[in-house]
């Protein structure tokens, strides 16, 4: 008979191996997500300090937050200089321009409602049939690309307001815009 040698490896000294085994891996698998992490922290450029930050703030705005680092309300508002030495001036009278104003005042501004602005040419004639269907005329204008349908008849901003409460009681989102 031929004699082999035989070894004999007990149970509890297979669970001894493995236990050190996982408990190697663990520890290598830490410690190279730690050397990761430090890796990482040396490749990325140094944080700056306030002071090296404001530095490299366009000119205006760095003066813009020297504005606040006065102390007190009555730092932060800018006041005019005035020079007591100066003479008075009379104040100037009123220009023209002003009156322009009172002028267009008599004549009312005209708005309208826009019901949709879209891209999509079918949307806006859906939306232009919904609205003819519902008793209002439109109009189909193209801007920048968009078709906006708008009511045809333009009217002062309280009668557009009131139409734009009708508009949405028939399931509309119309909103003013001035006629020019």
């Amino acid at each position: 008979m031929n004699t082999r040698d035989q070894i004999s490896i007990q149970s509890q000294s297979i669970l001894w191996v493995a236990g050190v085994g996982v408990g190697l891996l663990t520890l290598a698998f830490v410690l190279g997500v730690q050397v990761g992490k430090q890796s990482a922290a040396l490749r990325r450029p140094m944080q700056k300090g306030v002071e090296e930050e404001l530095k490299d703030l366009p000119e205006p705005l760095v003066d813009q937050l020297k504005f606040f680092e006065g102390e007190g309300p009555d730092k932060l508002v800018p006041t005019q200089k005035v020079d007591a030495a100066a003479p008075k001036e009379e104040p100037k009278p009123e220009p023209k321009a002003e009156v322009k104003p009172a002028e267009k005042a008599a004549e009312p501004e005209a708005w309208t409602l826009q019901l949709v602005a879209t891209a999509e040419a079918a949307e806006a004639k859906r939306v232009a049939d919904k609205a003819k269907t519902a008793g209002f005329a439109t109009t189909t204008v193209k801007e920048k690309g968009q078709l906006k349908v708008r009511l045809t008849k333009a009217t002062d901003r309280a009668a557009a307001d009131k139409t734009a409460e009708k508009l949405k009681k028939a399931g509309f989102k119309p909103f003013a815009v001035k006629v020019e």
